[in-house]
């Protein structure tokens, strides 16, 4: 028992991670990102429904104009894990982001425990994501006298906790499948190529942003802003300080995706300079953006008239019919900041199984890197695959409550890992250390932590179940085929 537990404890050296991030003999992955690059890739996956709808629905319910304290509040945190990712993705820059941070600090059970929960962020959120552009695109159509029918715009099944799972009568979510399979098959052309699609949608949604800004801000009405703390109810959480700390809970999920930059490194020029300034840098970007969007939205509508799916467009109708022109411009800002989340997610997720199957952990074919592309085309096709299932058949409620858990999952592990390796390994050159050691990984595990249980508990059981089946999947291939030496760049295989 005791060897047994101590095989499932086998950590990957530092050393052979540093081995698979310097690969040679021009089997590796292209290195073709900069900083640039990285940090339009997580605001590109951060900025997303967060501030397009999150926004207006968690002023109404529990802050009023204090929503603009809460995205502080939750910023302060989410830049917690944030430092934590940092330091690791400079120091150990392989493309298998929280999996590899644990594999080398606490060794391959958890490795494997996160990267099979990386699977709910990525690949689920991907799938949830698509949905919800799929509804932005048809009511953006629907607008230019283009209707695309119900039954080939929606979920075929739909659950309920009362009744169970009962089938709605639509065929397929057609628009979701075929933004996945668009954006499966560009991943595959080339990383550079996506990060440059991905770059160009970035600039389109902040540039809409940014419009809504300017406009926005010379109609405020200070009585909308008054008072800035509407006084509590009475109730916990709504309104008063209870309700900005409430309101922080749910806006962390409005600043999830910036480790999806971490899933980049084997592929960055430079990366133990590069990667923390992209993580770092796109989630400053982001909460500037976050902060002044809140401030002028809550300014020029009352926070009472912003529980509705598309805040945004409630501030722009209130600017009056003069500004009828911007309403289409943000409509199509909100489906370009949908698109690139979807982009994103589906590429962090095919690193992901990449860097597994290097190790072992999956079967060798997930690790073939197509010869010409450069790209590791099996794994790309697999996640595209498994996000056209979901998301053309299922709502997208049940996705979206299985990608928050996870991916706090994931926070708490690599703040912890980071710790461990402080303490076990204290001479390893760091190019970026987290400042405040231990309080800040401390911090940023507790704070994950405290998000988790506050998810509620059907979330718990499907996560539970989730992580059964990796472990089944895991005794059965992933702990017998783990390999204890280097994968070398010429190991993998290569088709032409």
């Amino acid at each position: 028992m005791k060897h047994r537990i101590k095989r499932h404890l086998e950590r990957k050296p530092i050393e052979e991670l540093m081995v698979d991030s310097h690969e040679e003999h021009g089997h590796g992955l292209k290195r073709v990102l900069g900083p640039t690059h990285l940090t339009m890739l997580g605001v590109g996956v951060i900025v997303g429904a967060g501030i397009f709808v999150l926004t207006g629905q968690v002023a109404a319910q529990y802050t009023g104009p204090a929503i603009v304290l809460s995205f502080v509040i939750s910023a302060v945190a989410c830049g917690f894990a944030g430092l934590c990712y940092a330091e690791f993705a400079s120091l150990i820059p392989v493309s298998g982001s929280a999996y590899t941070y644990a594999y080398a600090t606490l060794g391959k059970l958890f490795a494997w425990i996160i990267g099979w929960d990386l699977i709910l962020e990525y690949l689920f959120g991907a799938s949830s994501v698509a949905v919800g552009w799929s509804g932005y695109v048809t009511s953006f159509l629907k607008d230019f006298g283009i209707v695309i029918p119900t039954y080939l715009a929606s979920a075929p099944f739909a659950h309920d906790p009362k009744i169970g799972w009962y089938a709605t009568g639509a065929v397929i979510n057609l628009p979701a499948v075929l933004v996945v399979l668009t954006f499966t098959l560009l991943l595959i052309l080339g990383i550079k190529e996506s990060a440059s699609f991905n770059n160009v949608i970035v600039v389109l949604k902040v540039t809409v942003i940014l419009l809504f800004i300017g406009f926005g801000i010379f109609f405020i009405k200070m009585d909308n802003l008054t008072p800035f703390i509407p006084e509590n109810t009475g109730n916990f959480g709504e309104y008063g300080w209870s309700g900005i700390l409430r309101g922080a809970g749910v806006i962390f999920f409005a600043y999830i995706g910036f480790d999806v930059v971490s899933t980049a490194a084997q592929e960055v020029k430079n990366p133990k300079r590069d990667m923390p300034i992209g993580i770092l840098g796109s989630l400053t970007i982001v909460t500037i953006l976050y902060i002044l969007v809140a401030f002028v939205l809550t300014g020029i509508v009352s926070f009472t008239q912003l529980r509705v799916p598309d805040p945004i467009a409630v501030g722009i109708n209130a600017l009056g019919d003069d500004f009828f022109w911007l309403r289409p411009i943000v409509k199509l800002g909100a489906i370009a900041g949908l698109t690139s989340v979807v982009l994103v997610l589906l590429y962090g997720q095919s690193r992901i199984f990449y860097t597994m199957a290097r190790d072992g952990m999956l079967p060798g074919a997930f690790a073939k890197v197509h010869s010409k592309y450069r790209t590791p085309y099996v794994t790309t096709l697999v996640t595209g695959a498994a996000a056209i299932f979901f998301s053309g058949l299922f709502p997208i409620g049940l996705l979206g409550e299985m990608v928050s858990i996870g991916t706090l999952l994931a926070f708490v592990i690599v703040c912890v890992s980071v710790m461990v390796l402080r303490y076990s390994k204290p001479k390893l050159h760091r190019p970026f250390k987290t400042p405040l050691m231990p309080f800040v990984p401390i911090m940023g595990a507790l704070v994950s932590l405290a998000q988790m249980f506050a998810l509620p508990q059907d979330t718990w059981m499907r996560l539970l179940i989730w992580m059964f089946i990796g472990f089944i999947i895991y005794g059965l291939y992933g702990e017998r085929h783990a390999r204890k030496k280097p994968t070398r760049p010429d190991d993998g295989p290569i088709i032409s």
